[in-house]
């Protein structure tokens, strides 16, 4: 490939690969990149900065709780450690690949006995006719063979073969990248929960109350054997909305367990953890995705390996010449294998040439193009759906900062609305009916603030997430401690550490 090929702006890999081979098929369409993404926002003015630890992203959260879930994930995650033993494959079959740019050397020992048969038709002269003889044969033979890669075939699939280790490395961070954001999704929506589950409980002791009030109304003959069946359902209603709010909160720690990689019962949270903030998030520029993302990158690798296929298959049509040579020893008498009257050698060479073949090795180049033009598709649509993943992710960041601004003053009324409901209770100018309508709407309208602020963080994640994460190339080697043992005990051999710990 030339210098001057590569990715201009905002191009895809078809201007990066196919457009500058000499032997790639059509590139088909370039996937052009805006300059700016569409939504707009303060989170766009300016790329991350690089003095932040981008592998850590989640910090910017500030909450050590998170901070130490993720690296228990990090380090104890069974799907993790399955892609770094699929990284691990991957370094060796290329290594397996590379093995073809070096001769083949090897060692032939042969020790033999055998008896030659009296009726043998050609008759040695120091062996009288018709006598069966034994004889010995040592040999000690070094064998050397090597392909010689004029056109290139090693070459190219060398070529393929690091890209796919390549593209291993980027799937692993890409799988990394998901368990992180995953983790941190859930523990939000764990964060969110626990705080729904206060809201409830609160009205819950504010209906206990209600209920003692509206008891002690109905002996003085204040209050109606209606008043108080409402009350009573209403009671009872909030305490079946607060057991489901706890079902989906012991999930949410049960589905925590699993991303940590823990058995459930190792698990606890015991801390409330600081408050809940959304922080500002950077975006840059949409060329940046190509540098950012791991499943980008990892589809940039998988189209320069089947751009090496393309070229190893149409080198099939040149002959390949393969130098042999082997240099040893050989007697009848083990006594005498090591003397220069032993000394045998062998040089010489192959040249093989397919003439007719039935078209296979055409059908191999057209399979090759094929796949090489799915790839290249598969390549373009992955940026598009990069795009429209950051684009979503900011729109909704936009609407849900609105609707928490209207959100937010809906809760304010709801509040009033319900002391207002309480003093004319209280005073007997209004029904009990009024007093449990505002309780409901502001309940209401608090668990939908709280849970509008749990949409909102789980967005940044999956802003984050768009964007590539905490994605670099010096931050694409798996961990030793991911590497490390995987066998059933040693993986659920594990407990957290603080402050995740408690009874």
């Amino acid at each position: 490939m030339s210098r001057d090929c590569g990715l201009r702006g905002a191009v895809g890999v078809a201007m990066l690969l196919a457009g500058c081979a000499n032997h790639g098929p059509p590139p088909g369409q370039d996937v052009k990149l805006p300059a700016r993404f569409v939504e707009t926002g303060p989170w766009k003015e300016s790329p991350a900065p690089n003095d932040i630890a981008r592998g850590d992203w989640w910090k910017v959260f500030g909450d050590p709780i998170l901070d130490a879930i993720e690296e228990q994930a990090s380090t104890n995650s069974p799907r993790l450690r399955a892609a770094a033993a699929r990284v691990e494959q991957a370094r060796a079959i290329a290594g397996i690949v590379e093995a073809g740019r070096y001769p083949s050397v090897g060692v032939n020992v042969d020790i033999a006995r055998y008896e030659a048969s009296g009726n043998r038709p050609d008759q040695p002269s120091k062996v009288p006719g018709n006598v069966p003889y034994a004889s010995n044969v040592f040999r000690v033979p070094l064998y050397a063979s090597y392909e010689i890669d004029i056109w290139g075939r090693v070459k190219r699939q060398i070529e393929a073969a690091d890209a796919r280790a390549e593209a291993s490395l980027s799937s692993y961070q890409t799988v990394l990248l998901t368990l992180q954001g995953d983790v941190a999704q859930t523990y939000f929506a764990f964060r969110i929960t626990e705080r729904e589950l206060v809201i409830v409980e609160h009205n819950l002791e504010l209906r206990e109350r209600a209920r003692q009030v509206v008891l002690a109304r109905r002996r003085e003959g204040l209050a109606s054997e209606l008043d108080v069946s409402r009350i009573e359902a209403d009671v009872a209603t909030t305490q079946a909305e607060k057991e489901g709010v706890a079902r989906r909160r012991a999930d949410l720690i049960y589905a925590l367990a699993v991303l940590v990689g823990v058995v459930p019962e190792d698990f606890r949270i015991n801390s409330a953890g600081p408050d809940l903030a959304t922080p500002a998030i950077p975006v840059g520029l949409p060329s940046e995705l190509l540098e950012r993302r791991p499943d980008v990158a990892e589809a940039k690798q998988q189209l320069i390996a089947r751009h090496a296929e393309v070229g190893a298959a149409q080198v099939a049509f040149y002959p390949s010449i393969r130098l042999t040579g082997a240099i040893g020893f050989e007697s009848a008498a083990l006594s005498d294998l090591i003397s220069q009257d032993s000394l045998i050698w062998l040089i010489g060479g192959q040249l093989n040439q397919a003439i007719f073949d039935g078209g296979r090795r055409h059908a191999e180049v057209r399979r090759a193009r094929g796949a090489y033009a799915e790839t290249l598709a598969q390549y373009q649509e992955r940026l598009l759906v990069a795009l429209r993943e950051v684009e979503g992710a900011l729109a909704a960041l936009r609407f849900l900062d609105a609707q928490a601004v209207a959100q937010a003053r809906a809760v304010a009324e709801a509040d009033r609305a319900q002391r207002l409901a309480q003093a004319r209770y209280r005073g007997g100018l209004a029904p009990l009916i009024d007093v449990l309508d505002a309780q409901r709407v502001r309940l209401a309208s608090e668990r939908q603030q709280v849970q509008l602020q749990g949409q909102t963080l789980t967005t940044t994640v999956a802003l984050i997430k768009a964007l590539g994460g905490g994605w670099e190339a010096r931050s694409m080697q798996p961990t030793a401690a991911t590497l490390g043992p995987a066998t059933p005990d040693s993986a659920l051999d594990v407990r957290p550490a603080n402050p995740l710990r408690g009874g």
